[in-house]
């Protein structure tokens, strides 16, 4: 939200004429040049360095003299649709943009506030647009712009923009809950502004700027705000969960948004999904006691993943936990940047380093490297299905099983658990057999044809092989196809 508009359009009509990250219109909202314009004025902001671009109704273009307007962004449509939304369905995903109104010396304005490109320049119907002194031209147009601009957004790192500025330290107590950072590291918490202004300072949390005052960075933000909503285009990476009645998605039983930082709210997370997942009570044992149905440390490990693997480029889109009778998913915005079948024993890569980094410091989630091995070894330890991932266009989906008889396993969840677990023994110095196998799922020796037959059928599909082919079928070992 931004204050004081007024002040805002005055200090932009100061401008000289040609400014490529701000244009001025009088009442022309035609819906596809506005469209460009987006495009054309968020990859600007980020080549002329500025975190936000404006496009102003109601100002001369030539005079930048407010003679007001009679657009009205949030009534303008086009055919059927509101313009926003039609504007947000043809714009990239790395688009973001808010409209405003306002009445400034008794004349209407109109304003919208568009954030710079990142990650990738933003594009309209999947064209790249710049600004070209007061002209809307395609990228492709100008090759030394292009080039500027990939500079430009291969540097950036999501982190490190600053969500907010000019704050002044009474403003970072009031957004930020600073104590959880102390509590989280295990730091006494100094009673002195300046010792905690240095701590915040070097995990980049906050930057001091030239005048004094502060900025609040994305990472910051994400990690300790007491209220995502107070930031720009982070209210929507509060992660939600959903749990459903029954086994799909007709009936929703509850729902809850986190809208803390990540930091703030992960353990509420996970306390609040385990307390809404179904468990088994032994009424054989001396005390009542509760087994649940589903792995426990693999949901924690699955939405720390969603938390840190998330593409915080994308808009509009957060990490959400959706629980059913038999499964839980758990989807994040953006795809894995390793192979998911050497998810095992690759070394995990993360777009978010620093959030990430931070993130295991707090303890929220397992060292480098062991988080999904923890996650596979959680499920066979119950016996149940490995996590099924399902990587999409522009998102990667975790499913979690609870409790399933081995017969009633879908075929292409008893393969991926069986790579999995052939992975697993081999970087762990061991190889597959039939009888670890069996153990995996729980299946008695009387049933050992049933793993026969599951190892026969992953060879099939290329998913394992034989160690040594001369030993007798007895003894025979397996190992991963990349093996």
């Amino acid at each position: 939200m931004i204050g004081n508009i007024d002040i805002l359009v005055k200090e932009l009509c100061k401008l000289p004429k040609e400014v490529g990250w701000v244009e001025f219109k009088h009442n022309n909202c035609e819906p596809t040049m506005v469209g460009e314009d987006i495009s054309a004025l968020a990859n600007s902001a980020t080549l002329n360095d500025r975190d936000y671009a404006y496009m102003i109704w109601g100002v001369d273009d030539g005079t930048h003299e407010i003679i007001g307007t009679k657009v009205h962004l949030q009534l303008e449509k086009k055919g059927e649709q509101e313009l926003e939304n039609w504007l947000r369905y043809l714009l990239s995903k790395n688009a973001d943009f808010e409209f405003y109104g306002a009445d400034i010396d008794g004349k209407h304005v109109e304003l919208i506030r568009i954030h710079k490109a990142l990650n990738e320049p933003v594009s309209f119907q999947k064209i790249d647009y710049i600004r070209s002194g007061s002209y809307t031209k395609k990228l492709h147009e100008f090759p030394v712009f292009r080039a500027q601009l990939w500079d430009k957004l291969r540097h950036a790192q999501f982190e490190d923009v600053c969500v907010k500025t000019d704050q002044r330290y009474e403003d970072i107590i009031r957004l930020l809950q600073v104590d959880a950072y102390f509590t989280l590291l295990k730091i006494p918490q100094p009673a002195e502004k300046e010792a905690v202004v240095h701590y915040l300072n070097e995990d980049e949390i906050i930057q001091k700027q030239d005048n004094g005052l502060y900025s609040i960075t994305n990472l910051g933000a994400l990690l300790f705000a007491k209220d995502l909503n107070e930031f720009a285009r982070l209210g929507r990476k509060a992660m939600r969960v959903v749990q459903y009645k029954g086994i799909n998605r007709l009936l929703i039983q509850k729902e809850e948004s986190f809208i803390q930082g990540y930091a703030v709210c992960f353990e509420n997370i996970v306390r609040y999904v385990n307390a809404l997942l179904p468990s088994n009570e032994d009424v054989n044992a001396v005390q009542l006691s509760t087994t649940s149905k589903f792995p426990l440390p693999s949901v924690r490990e699955a939405i720390a993943n969603s938390l840190i693997h998330q593409d915080l480029y994308i808009t509009g889109a957060a990490p959400v936990v959706e629980i059913f009778d038999n499964r839980i998913e758990v989807t994040n915005p953006g795809t894995p940047l390793v192979d998911v079948l050497r998810i095992i024993d690759n070394p995990p890569k993360s777009r978010n380093e620093k959030l990430a980094s931070l993130m295991r410091r707090l303890k929220m989630c397992e060292e480098l490297g062991r988080g999904w091995d923890r996650m596979v070894l959680a499920c066979e330890a119950q016996y149940l299905p490995a996590p099924r991932i399902e990587v999409f266009q522009d998102s990667t989906k975790v499913t979690l099983f609870s409790e399933m008889e081995f017969s009633n396993i879908p075929m292409e969840d008893k393969l991926w658990s069986c790579y999995l677990h052939a992975c697993l023994m081999y970087i762990q110095g061991d190889a597959l057999t039939n009888k670890s196998l069996r153990d995996r799922f729980g299946i008695p020796e009387t049933s050992s044809s049933s793993s026969s037959r599951l190892i026969k059928e992953a060879i099939g599909k290329n998913l394992i092989k034989v160690l040594d082919p001369n030993t007798a079928p007895r003894y025979m070992k397996y190992i991963p196809i990349w093996a």
